[in-house]
């Protein structure tokens, strides 16, 4: 598990675990308290326990203790191993520095919507600038007021990000609206075939 973090979920299990021994249901908590579900996929409840598997295979995390207190399962802690803390540093700066090569969905739709018809294509990016509204609207509903701003720097970038989306969504549904962006078999056809 060297260079690039497998998954934003590995980094943060390693963050939170340069913080102090924990178990993974603790870590599956914070990762929730702190809103960091946002920027990595715990909807699965077992993620935690993968990420914390392959993370341990790799030498990267240990088993600290296994207690069990009465009338509870048996909790395993973890922590962070040297290597563990060294990988992080590494991925941090690399994530931070380096572009990634990533392949969200939006942009493979976006490569064949012209298969739909317009009005379709239309329908279907209304419905997304509305989520990104309301996704903008909730954003920093439940963030406590007098967080350093430290804190709230992955916030901030995908509130730009999603701001950004919006006006560019905006500005295609305006296109298809006003007829400016438009398309039909002839066009198609045109533009498809070989060598055209």
């Amino acid at each position: 598990m060297t260079g690039r973090a497998h998954s934003p979920l590995a980094l943060v299990v390693l963050a939170l675990l340069a913080e102090a021994p924990m178990h993974p249901y603790r870590m599956q908590q914070l990762i929730k308290e702190r809103g960091k579900d946002q920027i990595a996929n715990v909807a699965q409840r077992n993620s935690v326990y993968q990420t914390i598997g392959r993370l341990e295979r790799a030498g990267l995390i240990a088993v600290r203790e296994t207690a069990r207190e009465e009338g509870r399962p048996e909790r395993t802690v973890y922590e962070i191993t040297d290597a563990g803390r060294a990988t992080f540093t590494s991925w941090v700066r690399t994530m931070l520095s380096a572009r990634a090569r990533e392949f969200p969905e939006f942009p493979a739709a976006l490569s064949v919507l012209m298969l739909l018809e317009p009005e379709d294509v239309l329908r279907q990016l209304e419905t997304r600038a509305g989520a990104l509204e309301a996704e903008l609207a909730s954003s920093g509903a439940e963030i406590p007021a007098g967080l350093p701003r430290l804190f709230l720097l992955d916030d901030e970038y995908r509130d730009a990000v999603t701001r950004a989306e919006l006006r560019w969504v905006r500005s295609v549904i305006d296109d298809l609206r006003s007829g400016r962006l438009t398309w039909n078999e002839e066009l198609l056809r045109r533009y498809g075939e070989p060598g055209s």
